[in-house]
This record gives structure tokens, C-alpha cells and sequence, in this order.
């Protein structure tokens, strides 16, 4: 059993492809079968060495392996020996018509009410026409010859699928100047690897049904390949899930400060029933089954996914976050921000208090009168464990104030917000000096 990733290193990470790339990897794993890493990077004019190694690295950042890797530019001399077999099958022809034409063929058959599938007029040229082309100046690109039925699978997601072949224009498979198309390239790859199982999302169903028919004219048997076709993942409101949004690239999300585990769990339940739960995929393994997934498209809401990441974020200890917090921050501090924090980044703002200055309240007199209470009743000496409570057990005798009343100056005078930290743990990270100060500046 052998499954592949196969992105194209045309830009970053997308969340739709980490979906499918996790996808393949935890059937991989649960199965122990082989997992390839394939670059798809015929398309030389947009796919870059930066991107294939980007596309690498947030792989790795959240949590897959692989057992074999290649790029398709590798295996030109394939492609080609597999094109003249085609040929040489009758199956691959040559098409010499301009864009400019097939553009004006196509709206001609819309105008009679015909669908605007290409018409193989090029498959009816004679040998010496096609050398007349040829010796124009003309240089063709290949068309592959679709056999007229019906392709059907049983999906593992989408249940039973078909194509109709003759309803689709013969694909192109080789350009003019010679590169190879994904749907010829892909095919070639997954026969001649030996790719048994292909998860995918589901805007690839009708390349199925194209590329059976591609591996079938090639020696392949398809009985012997099975597909799983994820529906495809839409935004919080339903609409398209853009790949062109960057701040849905895994990169940008590394750089916000996600939690890989939180990413991972809630890819790992997309369009599944399961509720998402933060964890490695490692740890996901055993739990994943690709035949719980639904048949229709699934939400990726960036909110659930900060829940996710906040209770990740929440649970993890000072060793699993010190090199990401400002430079001087103590494991006491970090303990007293964590359950405030969404993004590790965050924890900047309340090292910034911390050691920083923070915005004078305005507050009322009855609140100024409580401050100037907890002034004068502040204990002597740095502020530990215990001064909190005791600190405002005399504030309550002296003054009468409590709950929010006594509270809520205090948080303002001490920290400028009005929410934070709980301050039994928040006090002891500030000097006594801090806390004087502080409090006589909000006093006025």
C-alpha cells in the first residue's frame, strides 16, 4: 500500500493542502504503508526551489514525515518514453490550433447551443497536412484521445462516482514547447511508483475519471487504484476557501503563533463528525478513519481554530514556550499569563507590564479613596504567594469594599486594562517600588 502528497511548489502551504496532506499521512501511518512526498513542479515558470523547501518545512512544523521523496522535473525521461507510447498507440495526437482559435471554436459551439468541448478537428488531419503545419513553423501540442464511456469508481468519501468522458475535451498532456502537464505527469508518477490508494480533494473528481482512462492506455490496471476524494473546505460563512488569503498559509500561521497540534486536530476532523481535539499527528493515528468524512464542503473557522490553540497554548508548561517568550521572562510568569493568552506573541503585552509602564487610569473618587486605602495597607517587602489575599482581606476591614468594587481599581491602577491575569499570581511578578508607584500615580 503506497500513498502521495503532491503538492506544487508554486507558493506556500495552503490549509486546504495541509488537510490532504494529513489526510494521506494518517492512512499511511495507520496502515503502515509507504507515504511519498511528490513536488509537482512541471509548471518551471511558477514553481520555485523557495517554495518546494517551504513546502518541506511546515510539513515538518506540523508534525509529517515522509518514507520517499521526488520531484517530477527528475523524471522527464519517463514522461517522454511514456508520451511515445501513447503516440505510438494512436491515443496522443498532435493540435496546431492558436489560442486566439480554440478560444473563437469554443463560443461558436456555444452560440448553437453545443457544449464547448474541443471538436478533434486536429485528429483528422492527414500525415501531409500535419508535415505542412509542421513545416510553417507551426509546433504542436498533444492531445490526449478519451475513450467514448463512462469511468466509475467507489470513492471512499464520496461514495459511488462516475465521468463521463465524452462529455469532456480531449486533454492536453504535452505543451507546445514540450513540458508535460500535471494530468499526464501525475498518472505516469503514480503508475510507475506504485501508488495503490489517492486522497484528494474533490475538485479533482472529474481528473479522475481523465486520468483512469490516461492509466488504463498506459498498461495500468485501474481496479487496482482507489481514491478518496475530500469535499472541498469553505470559510466560516460558507463561501470559498481562498489559497490566495495568506494568512491561511501555514507560514503566516507558524509566524501568528498557532500551536501545530491545534492545527492538526481540527484538519484531522474537518467534515467528520469527531470533535476536534489539539494533538500531534502522531497522536492522531489510531482515532482516524478517512470513511467518517460526510459528502459535503466543510467550514474551517479561524475562531475554532484559536479555541483549539488557546487551550493547547493553556496546557503548555515554561520549557515548551521559554525560547518564544521576551528574554527575562521567569516560569512564574509565564504560569500567571498562559490562561489569558490566544497567541504565544501576546505574552509580550503582560511582559511589557510586567516590567514596563503601564496607562494612568481615570477613575472615580470612591475608586481613588480605595486605592489610597490599599497604599497605605500595602505589606512591607517584595509581594508573595500570600499577599494578595491578605492585602485585600485588610483593604475589605479598613474600607468595606469588595468583589468588583475593590478589584477593579486595583487591576486598573496596577495593570492599565481591566481584565488579565488573575492578580494573586500577577502581584509577585511586580516590585513593591512598581506597586507604590503605580498606585500613587492612578491616585492623582
Amino acid at each position: 500500500m503506497k500513498l502521495r502528497f503532491a503538492p506544487s511548489p508554486t507558493g506556500l502551504l495552503h490549509v486546504g493542502n495541509a488537510r490532504v496532506a494529513l489526510a494521506n499521512w494518517l492512512v499511511a501511518r495507520k496502515q503502515k504503508a509507504t507515504f511519498v512526498l511528490r513536488l509537482d513542479d512541471t509548471d518551471t515558470g511558477r514553481s520555485t526551489p523557495e517554495f518546494a523547501k517551504a513546502i518541506e518545512e511546515d510539513l515538518r512544523w506540523l508534525g509529517l514525515d515522509w518514507d520517499e521523496s521526488f520531484a517530477q522535473t527528475s523524471r522527464l525521461e519517463a514522461y517522454a518514453a511514456a508520451m511515445e507510447r501513447l503516440i505510438a498507440a494512436k491515443r496522443l495526437y498532435p493540435c496546431f490550433e492558436s489560442e486566439e482559435e480554440l478560444v473563437a471554436k469554443r463560443e461558436r459551439r456555444r452560440r448553437e447551443g453545443r457544449a464547448p468541448v474541443y471538436d478533434r478537428e486536429a485528429l483528422r488531419m492527414t500525415p501531409a497536412q500535419i508535415a505542412k503545419a509542421r513545416e510553417n513553423g507551426k509546433t504542436p501540442y498533444w492531445r490526449f484521445q478519451l475513450s467514448a464511456r463512462t469511468v466509475t469508481w467507489k470513492d471512499a468519501v464520496l461514495g459511488p462516482r462516475s465521468v463521463k468522458l465524452q462529455a469532456i475535451s480531449d486533454p492536453v498532456l504535452v505543451r507546445a514547447d514540450g513540458t508535460f502537464l500535471y494530468t499526464f505527469a501525475s498518472v505516469v508518477d503514480d503508475l510507475e511508483t506504485k501508488v495503490t490508494h489517492i486522497i484528494r480533494g474533490e475538485d479533482h473528481v472529474t481528473n479522475t475519471g481523465v486520468q483512469l482512462d490516461i492509466l488504463q492506455a498506459l498498461g495500468g490496471d485501474s481496479q487496482k487504484v482507489f481514491f478518496a476524494h475530500l469535499p472541498l473546505l469553505t470559510d466560516s460563512d460558507g463561501g470559498p476557501l481562498s489559497k490566495r488569503l495568506g494568512s491561511l498559509s501555514l507560514r503566516q500561521m507558524r509566524r501568528d503563533g498557532i500551536e501545530p497540534a491545534a492545527l492538526a486536530g481540527m484538519l484531522a476532523t474537518l467534515g467528520s463528525s469527531a470533535d476536534p481535539v489539539a494533538a500531534m499527528p502522531v497522536e492522531l493515528v489510531e482515532g482516524f478513519d478517512i470513511t467518517r468524512f460526510g459528502t459535503s464542503p466543510a467550514r474551517f473557522d479561524v475562531a475554532q481554530l484559536l479555541v483549539l490553540n488557546r487551550r493547547m497554548l493553556h496546557a503548555l508548561s515554561f520549557a515548551d514556550v521559554q525560547q518564544r517568550l521576551p528574554e527575562g521572562a521567569t516560569e512564574a510568569f509565564w504560569l500567571a499569563v498562559r490562561g489569558n493568552l490566544d497567541l504565544p506573541a501576546e505574552a509580550r503585552d503582560w511582559w511589557e507590564v510586567v516590567t514596563g509602564e503601564v496607562p494612568v487610569p481615570e477613575l472615580a473618587e470612591p475608586d481613588r479613596e480605595t486605592l489610597r486605602a490599599a497604599l497605605e495597607l500595602l505589606p512591607e517587602g517584595e509581594p508573595g504567594p500570600d499577599t494578595w489575599f491578605a492585602w485585600t482581606a485588610d483593604l475589605t476591614a479598613r474600607t468595606g469594599a469588595k468583589g468588583r468594587k475593590l478589584f477593579l481599581p486595583l487591576r486598573l491602577a496596577l495593570t492599565g486594562v481591566d481584565k488579565g491575569p488573575d492578580l494573586k499570581s500577577f502581584l509577585p511578578l511586580l516590585t513593591r517600588e512598581t506597586i507604590t508607584r503605580r498606585l500613587a500615580a492612578a491616585i492623582g
